[in-house]
């Protein structure tokens, strides 16, 4: 790889940086109201990491650079790369006394819409940190849409690769213009943000936690200001969460298209069926299993199957209690759903529906093959035939997802923590989940426990999960680096 690609790179990167280091400013004024030292912390942070960026920008400007796959997937990779380390910079110097390993895992968990968190007492955390968290999981919702929009056009590159290999949305974009796009999507998901907000504020949240949580909800990230998640709040802000997480689930391209064109149809698309049947599929099986063992009476049992099924399936991660103790009947309902993900194109993570929907058409059509050797029967979605391409690329996402699930187990079981503990510590973070089972980093438990390495490992898989694993993966193959 040539000296120019990387500096081409290095700059859209550091023009990246400046914009999240005046982003800095918003939890350091919150700070600076509440009369907390930690504004200083902000104002430092945004103050070195603007300063350092800006030097790299003006160093490294030139021409506008010749795109091609290989430099879209590095300037991916730098991108997420620079966001998690500059995220990371005022949890490292705030008054939390945190680790280094500790720092980067929540920058990571936070900008990869994760959830998982090493941080104890939110109750009394300062307010500024809280806000941050919930700020990095908000723009880590949207990708790199924000980059499309506010740098790219800049630099006279167009979005749309960029956007292809960082998304995994398959939809066609309503607009020919990326930028229109970009920015028509930015517009609906704060204009979904300020809207879930507003409700949970009217019914009972103050306003700090309300503006956290609807940031949160809609990146489907799950970091909550309460140690409790919302176990604190009441059954009506519970359903609320479940609509807000279903929307940031659905493709935002078909979002869009009902927002500016009344398009309700669009919600027949297979997909998006799929999703719900499934997630449907699993609260009815809980339901009864709850009922049936007496844990819980019937609404009751209900009320609590949709919000923690929902919250687990849509990859967000909120909890109201520790499901854990619902039986292990519940707890291997939650491993599975842990796995399933929402929708392509949306801010959910997990494998998703649109992926299962091929796996599970390459299976039909392999036992039909049989049955009837010599037929010919394309692999659908819904009316539309499957691409080979398409489905080889689905398996190998399979297979990969499930090779790294055991590398990752082992890594962080050779630390010391129990098979349970490492395994779904895995899963969820390469899923970007949230919460795992068992003790430590179950619904009731944080990851601060866990070694300084394996807290390295996971907040690599939740990177590697963000970026739909084969961007980052294809960094480590000699060949992207010949020339």
């Amino acid at each position: 790889m040539n000296s120019s690609t990387l500096r081409n790179a290095l700059h859209i990167s550091a023009i990246f940086a400046f914009y999240l280091a005046t982003m800095m400013l918003i939890p350091g004024l919150v700070d600076l109201y509440y009369n907390n030292a930690d504004w200083k912390v902000f104002a430092a942070s945004a103050a070195g990491i603007g300063g350092i960026s800006a030097l790299i920008a003006i160093a490294t400007r030139s021409g506008p650079p010749v795109v091609s796959t290989r430099f879209t997937f590095l300037v991916v990779n730098l991108l997420w790369i620079t966001f998690c380390i500059c995220a990371a910079v005022p949890f490292y110097l705030s008054t939390l006394n945190i680790s280094l390993a500790d720092a980067v895992f929540e920058a990571v968990s936070g900008a990869t819409s994760t959830g998982s968190t090493v941080l104890t007492g939110l109750d009394t955390m300062p307010p500024g940190i809280l806000l941050w968290r919930s700020i990095l999981q908000w723009v880590g919702g949207l990708g790199v849409i924000v980059l499309g929009l506010f740098i790219l056009p800049f630099l006279k590159i167009g979005g749309s690769s960029f956007f292809k290999i960082e998304s995994s949305d398959r939809y066609d974009r309503p607009f020919a213009r990326f930028s229109t796009y970009a920015t028509s999507v930015v517009l609906i998901y704060t204009a979904l943000t300020v809207l879930c907000a507003i409700l949970y504020a009217y019914f009972g949240m103050s306003g700090f936690d309300a503006i956290n949580h609807a940031m949160t909800t809609l990146s489907t990230g799950g970091m909550s200001t309460h140690d409790q998640s919302f176990g604190i709040f009441n059954d009506q802000l519970h359903w609320i969460a479940v609509v807000f997480m279903i929307i940031g689930a659905v493709p935002f391209t078909i979002i869009l298209v009902m927002a500016l064109r009344g398009r309700f149809d669009v919600f027949r698309d297979n997909q998006v069926m799929f999703f719900l049947t499934y997630t449907m599929v699993f609260i009815i099986i809980l339901t009864i299993q709850l009922e049936r063992t007496g844990v819980m009476d019937g609404t009751e049992a209900f009320s609590h199957a949709t919000f923690n099924l929902v919250s687990i399936i849509t990859t967000t991660g909120y909890s109201n209690e520790d499901y854990t103790l619902w039986g292990p009947f519940a707890t291997g309902v939650f491993l599975i759903a842990t796995f399933m993900g929402g929708c392509s194109g949306s801010t959910s993570g997990g494998i998703k529906a649109s992926r299962w929907i091929v796996l599970f058409g390459v299976i039909n059509r392999a036992l039909e093959k049989f049955i009837y050797p010599n037929a010919v029967r394309p692999v659908r979605s819904g009316a539309m035939p499957i691409p080979e391409q398409v489905q080889f690329v689905t398996l190998m996402y399979f297979c990969t997802f499930g090779l790294l699930v055991g590398i990752g187990t082992l890594l962080v079981a050779l630390t010391g923590a129990d098979l349970v503990t490492s395994f779904s510590a895995a899963i969820t973070s390469i899923s970007n989940v949230g919460p795992g089972l068992g003790e430590i980093v179950g619904p009731a438990g944080t990851f601060g426990p866990l070694a300084d390495s394996a807290k390295w490992v996971l907040s690599f898989g939740m990177l590697l999960g963000r970026l739909e694993l084969f961007t980052v993966l294809v960094l480590l193959s000699p060949a992207f680096w010949r020339d």
